[in-house]
């Protein structure tokens, strides 16, 4: 069970800040991706050349910038995280809530990029099973008003 449920207000109240280290986040997470993709063919090369030395000192520098920026990026989703909600992925930017929804446990769903918290999901269903929180009621087919 989470520390803490969100109402769809406290949860937009966090977006701000959230926001801000999610991109900062996101943009380290890319760097990672360069540097491993850097370190990914100097080892390519090592294996093509044989015998040759490799820059012992340039793939130093690099993994210990890749392990500096990992370090970074763990430190931005804890703080991220600390305030309830969790990061389900970082490279789509995907945050949930923990939420209740007619006394039903349900995470409100957020993504980088929108403005608001418009959807909310089953604690099984993911990303794919959103739905939105602003659903108008459905309509009787007869023309009669509103279904209840």
């Amino acid at each position: 069970m989470p520390e803490k449920y969100f109402n769809r207000q406290e949860a937009e109240e966090l977006l701000p800040v959230i926001r801000k280290s999610l991109k900062r986040a996101r943009e380290q997470k890319q760097e990672i991706d360069q540097l491993d993709q850097a370190l990914a063919r100097a080892a390519a090369r090592i294996m093509v050349l044989g015998g040759s030395l490799p820059p012992y000192h340039e793939l130093a520098r690099t993994r210990g910038e890749r392990e500096r920026i990992g370090t970074q990026i763990e430190q931005l989703v804890e703080k991220i995280q600390e305030t309830g909600c969790v990061v389900k992925d970082l490279d789509e930017g995907l945050v949930d809530f923990p939420a209740l929804l007619e006394g039903r446990e349900v995470y409100l769903c957020w993504k980088l990029g929108e403005e608001r918290i418009a959807f909310w999901h089953g604690l099984e269903e993911g990303f794919a099973g959103r739905k939105p929180l602003d659903q108008p009621e459905p309509q009787d087919p007869l023309g009669g008003g509103k279904v209840h």
